[in-house]
Formats: C-alpha cells, structure tokens, sequence
C-alpha cells in the first residue's frame, strides 16, 4: 500500500486563513448582541459614577463628570454596615441550610427506592410551579406565627424552603450520573452509610454542590418582595430593601440607587468567576439524567 500523498505548501496556506474565518466568524457575529447586552449596564455605572442624581437619558457611556460621591455616600449612610451583615448573614445561613437538605433529600431520592417516591419528587416539582407572590400572605402567618418577624430567622426558614426544591431536583440529576461501583467499593472497603455519603459522594459531587449553593445564596441575597414584607425595621432589611428606599413615589435618587446596585452585584459576580469551572461542569451533568 502506497503512502498517503504529502500536504502541498499552497493547501495548507489557504487552509489556515479559511479555518482562521471559520473560528472568527461566529464571535464577530456575537459583538453586536454583547454590546447591546452591555449597554445597560454601562449605563448603570454612568449614572452611578455621576456626581448628580438625576436621571441620565443619554447615549455616551462616559459621565460627563466622575465622582466617587456616590459610593461614599451608600457605604457611608447610616445602618449601610448593619444592613450588609443581615443580608451576608441570611444568604449564608440559606446556602449552608439549601445545601444540607438538598443534598441528603436528592441523595435518598436518587439511591433508595421507598413508597411515594415519585410522589415526593412531583410534589417538589409543583411547588416551584407557584410565585412568591401567590404564598406570600400564608408565609406571613405562619413566620408572625413562630415569632420570626424582624429575625433573620425568618427569612433564612422562608428563603431555603423556596430554593431546597429546585436544589433537590439540580442534585438528584446529578447524584444519578454518580457510578453505583464506586459506592460498591466503598461499602465493601467498611465504609458505613454516614461515612459513604460525607467521604465519597460529596467530594465527587462538587461541581453540582457549587450550582446548588450559588442558586441558594442568590436567592437569598436578590429577593425583595418578601423581605420588605417580613421586615418593617430598619435594622432588620437587607440591601434590596434598602435599595427601594432611594426610589420614592416623589423623587428619585439615581445616583444612589446605581452605587447601591453595583455594589450589591459584586458579591455575587465574585462567586460566578470564582465558581465558574464547576458550574459548567455542574449544570451540564447534573441534566444528563433526572
């Protein structure tokens, strides 16, 4: 059998130019639609990073004049810091209260098979099916019930309620790509039941434990309506109530509202570059199976 024949100079330079387009072309067809996508934010940090609090209508992503005023005068309000604890202290309590339960719920889903067992899965899939706004009235009752207005508390048991059924789902897709083998050897190896679960299942688990525990820390750190419902003082609120507070029924201070807006999507963008390895590894297996 003859040798394959060798590439000629002339196929491989006109090659490399056609596979170069062939790569760049999709990316110049994405630049109009990320900077569409771009513009309002952009705008927000405009209208943050002007000195006035009007509202700006402009097209120029640029403020005419830069000033820090605005930040200074956010962090510098008072009750700013109290604030920022309540809303760290509930979106730390729902991400470690959302990831406990949903994790050994989707674990027991996943591995045991008991009555009701689908029953339980449909019933955690109905829930998510009803806005907040619709449970919010019979969620008030039962928080002024247990005395857990004003308390962080509250808001911590009526935010990982909301999340713990959507995480369940997301980890028991998950846990059912997990080979049962590897449990096999880890049984056979005397590994108890605890100890499968915390020593080999968890660790293994890692990308799907960091989508379900961003979804539960944002869910607490972006919700409004309930908190501003189940918080009527001031030392209790959390940023996003205490956000409205710069945008009235007869003014409006933009400027504020834009700093106050930044600086709460901070966090949350840290946690996306910081997560985001495991969250593409997280998000696609965890929908392979359900």
């Amino acid at each position: 059998m003859s040798p394959p024949a060798p590439h000629s100079p002339a196929h491989d330079e006109e090659g490399a130019p056609r596979g170069a387009w062939a790569r760049a072309w999709p990316h110049l067809l994405l630049l109009p639609f990320t900077a569409l996508t771009l513009v309002p934010a952009l705008w927000v940090v405009k209208m943050a990073l002007r000195p006035a609090q009007s509202f700006d209508l402009s097209l120029s992503p640029l403020p005419e004049a830069w000033s820090l005023s605005n930040f200074e005068a956010v962090v510098g309000a008072p009750l700013f810091w109290r604030q920022a604890f309540n809303s760290v202290w509930v979106s730390a309590l729902t991400t470690l209260v959302g990831v406990l339960f949903s994790a050994t719920a989707a674990y027991a889903l996943s591995r045991y098979r008991f009555p009701a067992r689908r029953a339980a899965l449909g019933a955690l899939l109905v829930t998510q099916m009803f806005p907040g706004t619709l449970m919010m009235i019979p969620l008030y009752y039962l928080v002024d019930a247990l005395g857990l207005l004003n308390e962080v508390a509250g808001l911590v048991l009526v935010y990982s309620a909301t999340a713990v059924p959507f995480c369940v789902w997301n980890l028991k897709g998950y846990f059912d790509t997990l080979p049962r083998e590897i449990e096999e050897s880890a049984l056979m190896d005397g590994a108890g039941p605890v100890a499968l679960f915390w020593r080999v299942v968890l660790p293994l688990s890692r990308p799907a434990l960091a989508v379900t525990a961003l979804f539960s820390f944002m869910t607490a750190w972006n919700e409004y309506i309930l908190a501003a419902t189940f918080m009527s003082d001031e030392r209790a609120y959390t940023f996003p109530v205490r956000l409205q507070q710069y945008v009235g029924e007869f003014s409006a201070e933009w400027g504020y509202f834009a700093a106050g807006a930044l600086l709460v999507s901070a966090p949350v963008m840290a946690l996306f570059f910081a997560l985001q390895r495991q969250l593409v590894g997280g998000l696609t297996a965890g929908g392979v199976k359900g």
